[in-house]
This record gives C-alpha cells, structure tokens and sequence, in this order.
C-alpha cells in the first residue's frame, strides 16, 4: 500500500509540475521576449516595463479570481481551466503585431498563470502526507526551474535565427498535453471530504482571513508575498535587459542569463532538504537574506565574474524561497479557506509584479544607476524575512484540518 501510494505522489507531482514548468516557460522567454520587442518594435523602457506589469495584473486578478473558485468547485477544475487559459493565450499572442494587442493577451495568460500556481500547490498540500508536504511542494516549485531553463535554452536558440513568435508556438503546444493528463486527476482528499459539510460563502471567505484567528498569518503572508513578488518580476524580468545596459550583446546576456538560471535547480533541492529538517522559517528567512545579499551584490558588481557569481547567487536563493513560501502559504488556513487565504496572498503578491517592472522602466528612463534599482529590492527581500522571522509560525509537519 506504501508503494502505491508513493506512485499516486510523484504522478501528482510530475502533472501538477509539467503545468508549473509551462508556466515558468512563459514567464521566463518574457524578459527574452521583451528584450528582442525592445529592437523588434523599438519600444521605449516604459513600454517594455508595461508588458511585464500587464502580465502581472492579469495574475493578481486570476490568483484572487481562481483562489476563490477552487473553494467552491474544487481545485481540479480550477487547475484545468487556468491551464487551459494560458495555453490558448500564449499561442495567440504569437500572432500578434501590435503592442496593444499583445498586452491584452498578456492579461489573459497572466490571469491562468497566477490562478494557477496557488491552486496546485494548495493541491499537492492537502494530497500528500503531513510529513513530507513541505519537500514535494518544494520539488513542485523546482519545476519552475527546470522550465526557466527551457525558456533560456528556447530563447538562446530559437529568438535571434527564428523570432518571438516561433518561440512562443513552441511554449503554448506541449500545454496541450498536460492539460489532457490533468484530465484525469482525482480532486484534493481534503476538499472532496468538506465540500458538502462546511460551504460558506466567497464574502464570508475572504472576512475569515482577518478573523482574530487568522490575522498574523494574513498579515504575514501579505507582506511577505508583496516583497518577494515585487523583487522577483523587477529583478528577473529585466535581467537580459539589465546585462545589455551593462555592455554585453543581446546573445551573450542570454547566454550569462542561461548560466544563472542552472543554479535554480539547487536552490530549490536543497530548500526541499531543508525545509523538511530545519523547517518553513528557517528555510524562508535564510534564502531571502541569502537573495537580498545576492540583489545588493548583482548591482554592484563591477567586473563580468562578479556579475556572474552574484546572478549565481541571486537564483540559487531567490528560488530556494519561493518553494519555502509556497509550501507555507496554504499551511497557514483550514481546508475551506486555504485556496481563499493562499489565493487573496498570491494576488496581493501580484500587485508587487505590477509595480516592480514599472519602477525599473521608469527608473530606467531618468538613468537611475543599476546599483541603486538593485539596493530598493535588496531592502524589499529583507523586510519580508523580518515579516516571516517576526510574524510566521512553524508549520513543519502540521496536520492540514
């Protein structure tokens, strides 16, 4: 019966994560795609920030949107239709030649992506043992790695010979056939056993989330999300844009940007080690200051091996904690409110994605130097380890109720 049951995970963990790496293919040929509009289309800085941010919006309306439908109709058929959103939405905007039109798309794929990521992993946490939760929700994330990865080798090789568009054709296809694998996956245990004893209403929800109960970790997790998202979208959106500005050609800054993006996959192993040794906080708390360390040096760096060390650094620990906040978020919240309460986080979280990008754009325009955008996401990793240090409790091997 162990065996079996370890089957049933890593199936729920391999389709669950072949979603999640589409995911993470799309946003990472972004900031690619980005750079090659920038010349394509000779787009402005404040322009190419919009794309970024548009793309944001779009995932805090679907995280909030799609949170709360999964505690209504349940989180396999959410995690169908925000799959199904994207996939429809990427190959079509390889179509587009207007920048205006390719926004509008972007909204709609950002809305299946950021519905779609707090929803599996609220279903991979209430489907899995409470033992080894934090660790395969930390693998599902590393699955964003292995598609950042994709989207690097992709971008190296099929944008500058053959377009953006070809790019994003290649992207959208293989989301077809998780789709078709997810067809057949069973719904969380822990929602079909609650779903008809325990509904209350979206409103009644979402009030619960400040209830006296669950404030702190509201609070927490707002904040947390806030920072890390605003620093994530600002930083790695703009990376190919940031080492261009820094001298080097469109294809060398993909081909550095390549080799920073391998060093996810460790970030996110050993933050899998960890977080089911040492725990949530630790593994938070440390890999933030780890990324705000990383962000203060990738600014400043001055020569190409510094740049290279600190861009390293920067993947290995800015990952590693965005496995740690996705196991803990949908911890923090009983059964009919977890998709709510994880969701309302990730769409606040967005909100951060929107102005991140922007302020980079901007900053940008009025020739603010790269050390001091860098130092603003450095501050804004830390306060929100100080949220989790200060705010968060252990949930390490806690039974979900």
């Amino acid at each position: 019966m162990k065996n079996k049951k370890e089957i049933s995970e890593r199936k729920l963990l391999g389709i669950a994560g072949m979603g999640w790496m589409f995911d993470a293919m799309d946003v990472g040929m972004l900031s690619f795609i980005i750079a090659a509009l920038k010349v394509e289309w000779d787009l402005t800085p404040g322009q190419m920030g919009w794309i970024g941010s548009v793309n944001s919006i779009g995932m805090a309306v679907g995280a909030l949107i799609f949170g709360l439908m999964a505690d209504r109709v349940g989180r396999k058929h959410v995690f169908i239709i925000t799959l199904l959103l994207f996939s429809v939405g990427s190959g079509a905007s390889a179509l587009t030649t207007t920048l205006a039109a390719f926004l509008v798309l972007r909204f709609f794929i950002g809305a299946g992506l950021g519905g779609e990521l707090p929803v599996a992993s609220t279903l991979v946490s209430e489907s899995v043992s409470a033992e080894k939760r934090g660790r395969i929700v930390v693998l599902l994330e590393s699955f964003w790695a292995v598609g950042w990865l994709v989207a690097a080798v992709i971008s190296y090789f099929i944008i500058p010979k053959f377009g953006w568009q070809i790019a994003l054709v290649i992207s959208a296809l293989p989301a077809l056939y998780a789709l078709y694998l997810r067809m057949g996956l069973p719904d969380s245990p822990r929602f079909t056993a609650v779903k008809d004893k325990k509904k209350i209403s979206a409103f009644d929800g979402m009030k619960k989330l400040w209830s006296k109960e669950y404030r702190r970790p509201t609070a927490m997790l707002w904040i947390v999300w806030f920072c890390v998202v605003f620093s994530y979208y600002g930083m790695f959106l703009w990376l190919p844009s940031v080492m261009v500005m820094k001298g080097f050609s469109l294809i060398k800054s993909f081909e550095y940007v390549l080799i920073m993006t391998l060093a996810q996959l460790p970030g996110y192993f050993t933050a899998a080690w960890f977080i089911e040794k040492f725990g949530r906080k630790f593994v938070l708390v440390v890999y933030l200051m780890g990324t705000a360390v990383s962000a203060y040096l990738f600014g400043a760096a001055g020569s190409t091996a510094m740049l290279m060390l600190a861009g390293i650094l920067l993947s290995f620990f800015n990952l590693g904690a965005w496995g740690g906040l996705y196991a803990y978020s949908p911890e923090q919240y009983p059964t009919v409110i977890r998709g709510t309460g994880t969701g309302m986080a990730a769409a606040i979280g967005r909100i951060g994605g929107i102005l991140g990008p922007l302020l980079v754009g901007n900053l940008v325009a009025k020739q603010v130097s790269i050390s001091t955008i860098f130092m603003i996401f450095c501050i804004s990793v830390l306060i929100g380890a100080f949220a989790v240090f200060f705010l968060g409790k252990e949930t390490k091997r806690k039974e979900l109720i």
